[in-house]
């Protein structure tokens, strides 16, 4: 197995921030720890309804802080707007839906979306590696490749909350299929969504795995280890 890199999302932070409305606890000093603990990357989530991650955050981290950014958005002509002036290192389109409390799944690419299809172009076009969040789902995958996207990010919801050996054991044969898909395809393969410390393992020794991005299981063990030590035990967790 290759080297994994490990995404860091950062949006937690933020959420507890958000309840006080105060400055701390604070993004950059977090995106700093996280590259400080051996993360690979700074994961940010610039929701539409701003409920954790603000404008300011993303400006701020993409300032102040030496690393990579990763940001997740919606593909929208708003959202398009900000990567273009901010410029993250990596984008990654995902759904959003207003009442959701986290993602629900990947982006629903069964018909022509020439919409989605000019924001990835532009996005690539001005520096940026674009990725797009799908489920394993090969018609997805094919589609996001035609499109123009660099990258998959398979959704692991479905494994991640699946119970007893046997579905998850299914669920992985899933992943591990588009994997191979994408690879095939050759474009970079991510996944995320879900994962923890108890089930990232053999999601990270899919073949072909470059990189996982992993936000809640990360900052809510933080709360108790601190996130210095909750990213590198994940990170050693991966390799």
């Amino acid at each position: 197995m290759g080297y994994v890199k490990l995404g860091v999302n950062i949006d937690h932070v933020a959420t507890l921030r958000q309840a006080r409305g105060e400055k701390n606890p604070d993004t950059v000093e977090a995106a700093r720890v996280v590259y400080s603990s051996g993360g690979d990357m700074v994961v940010m989530h610039l929701r539409q309804d701003r409920r954790h991650i603000q404008d300011s955050d993303l400006e701020r981290v993409r300032h102040d802080v030496k690393g990579l950014i990763h940001l997740e958005m919606a593909a929208t002509s708003e959202m398009e707007k900000i990567a273009l002036i901010v410029r993250p290192d990596s984008v990654c389109l995902v759904p959003e839906g207003p009442r959701e409390l986290t993602t629900q799944g990947g982006m629903k690419l069964d018909k022509k979306n020439p919409e989605l299809e000019k924001i990835i172009k532009k996005l690539s076009g001005a520096g940026m590696e674009v990725s797009v969040f799908t489920d394993p789902d090969p018609k997805a995958i094919r589609a996001a490749h035609n499109m123009g996207a660099d990258s998959i990010e398979l959704c692991t919801k479905k494994y991640a909350e699946s119970w007893g050996k046997k579905l998850q054991a299914d669920e992985l044969e899933q992943l591990q299929l588009a994997g191979h898909l994408v690879k095939e395809l050759k474009m970079e393969l991510h996944a995320g969504h879900g994962l923890d410390y108890y089930n990232v393992a053999p999601v990270a020794r899919i073949e072909g795995m470059d990189c996982l991005n992993i936000g809640f299981s990360i900052i809510s063990r933080g709360m108790f280890v601190g996130l210095k030590t909750a990213v590198s035990e994940m990170k050693r967790l991966i390799q």
